[in-house]
């Protein structure tokens, strides 16, 4: 039972009843005061972090942590980032985990009908292959899927995604079909493999009649692929590809209803941007080993990485491949190819939707808008066209702003002595000011710093770039 000094200290210090006890023993020393530790990372960091995270197209922080070093060397490559060593340093220091905190305020604000099935004597021929089987195959063995842009109706015609993805780097090829038919799905993969950095030694689809039929078994003989298949109603056996279909497809292109040969048009134009930009700046987990222990399974996995190193590292890649990847890469600008892919998802969403959501498109955009957006991109909430709601009316001031009057005192003032707080500002402008400005107004103060503040460490991080964007930036009350 509690003390009556033990009360006392709880009541007088708010601490808790335990270490109450513990400050009266003398086995700890008493604290006062708010944080102590010293913050490690400020606005510049923070802002430069959300624009790389942009960049990478919002991907989560362990493999943006794996990303971060070859997105900063393209974006400085192509004058998109300037950044100073000790920042480029913390960057680079920061861990996934303090990345996803340091994120998750922008965060905060983000039935099919049954087919008959191939004949029996038919999808005998074909060998299964579950995932257990795969071991460590060699770049050239892929597995394929179909997914359908259908939207909530299955009704009529409509396109379908064509998925490759390759077993051992992840590389993935994506294609349009405006409609399921074997002979246009064997022309398309023939466009495919074209664009594959390696030969086509395995195709591994699963059992639907699009691909169960004697048209593509006969290509896969000619071509000398081996054709494999996966168990029926088995999606696990197919998990490469399956989780493609999410991460890339439906990341890119939504949900939405796509028919007809514009939308197929748009859809080929959408996936050349993006199978560059997913393939050499998207880094990807991938699966090493697994073990049971009792009724659990234990999983590891590799540090994420992009399948061009992970290809590249690959000991059966010929040195050519390499060569011609490096060169590649070495031309390739992420935020121009992320730009691109904004552009064709407005139109993609344009076109689906009856009430188009009218928003300005990147095609038109010059890149240093494009990247100055990025910055702020995160408070509008869903950045792709292809899966972004209906936009309401923005809120404005319904007040008058207080500070009007003596926004350019303040400014001022601030410039001069940055590290003043909203109180000592407040006080001083009561001194200029007497009986102008009331005590109720410190929050409104502190808004204002935070925002120059903002501009500042944008200022000091993009150099001229922020600097222009902050003089052409019409002045709104915060």
């Amino acid at each position: 039972m509690a003390t009556r000094k033990e009360l006392t200290a709880v009541a007088a210090e708010r601490y808790h009843r335990k270490h109450a006890m513990r400050l009266l023993r003398g086995d700890v020393e008493a604290r006062t005061g708010g944080r102590t530790r010293r913050r490690i990372y400020d606005e510049a960091e923070r802002n430069a972090l959300v624009l790389l995270w942009e960049a990478s197209d919002r991907v989560c922080g362990k493999r943006l942590k794996a990303l971060m070093p070859v997105l900063i060397e393209a974006m400085e490559r192509h004058g998109h980032l300037e950044l100073g060593a000790e920042i480029r340093a913390k960057l680079l220091a920061m861990s996934a985990a303090t990345i996803d905190r340091a994120l998750a305020r922008m965060r905060e604000g983000l039935g099919r009908r049954r087919r008959r099935p191939a004949p029996h004597a038919l999808r005998s021929s074909i060998p299964i292959r579950t995932s257990a089987d795969w071991g460590d195959p060699s770049p050239g063995f892929v597995e394929a899927d179909l997914v359908a842009h259908s939207g909530p109706s299955t009704r009529g015609s409509f396109i379908q995604t064509l998925v490759l993805t390759d077993v051992a780097t992840g590389w993935t090829e994506c294609a349009p079909l405006i409609v399921r038919e074997q002979t246009l799905l064997s022309t398309v993969l023939t466009e495919l493999r074209k664009q594959l950095p390696f030969a086509l030694l395995g195709f591994d689809t699963d059992n639907d009649t699009v691909f169960m039929n004697e048209t593509l078994k006969s290509y896969c003989v000619a071509a000398n692929i081996a054709f494999t298949r996966c168990r029926p109603y088995r999606k696990n056996d197919q998990a490469f590809v399956e989780q493609k279909n999410g991460a890339v497809v439906r990341r890119m292109v939504g949900y939405r209803r796509f028919e007809g040969l514009e939308a197929a048009t748009l859809l080929a134009e959408l996936y050349r941007s993006a199978r560059l930009f997913v393939n050499f700046f998207q880094p990807s987990f991938k699966l090493i080993a697994k073990r049971r222990e009792g009724a659990r399974v234990r999983k590891t996995y590799s540090a994420p990485t992009t399948p061009h190193l992970r290809l590249a590292a690959d000991a059966r890649t010929p040195d050519e491949v390499r060569a011609r990847l490096q060169q590649i890469y070495a031309g390739l600008d992420p935020v121009v190819l992320l730009r691109d892919i904004r552009a064709i998802q407005e139109r993609l969403a344009a076109l689906a939707d009856v009430q188009p959501v009218g928003h300005v498109a990147a095609a038109g955009q010059p890149i240093e808008l494009f990247l100055t957006s990025l910055r702020t991109a995160w408070k509008d909430g869903a950045t792709r066209p292809t899966d972004r709601p209906v936009v309401k009316a923005k809120r404005e001031r319904r007040r008058p702003d207080p500070l009007i009057r003596a926004t350019p005192d303040l400014r001022k003032w601030f410039e001069a002595e940055p590290w003043r707080t909203g109180s000592e500002l407040l006080s001083r402008l009561q001194t200029e000011y007497p009986g102008a400005y009331p005590n109720k107004l410190p929050r409104t103060l502190q808004r204002r710093l935070k925002a120059w503040r903002s501009e500042q460490a944008n200022a000091l991080l993009f150099g001229s770039l922020g600097k222009a964007q902050n003089l052409s930036r019409v002045s709104k009350p915060h």
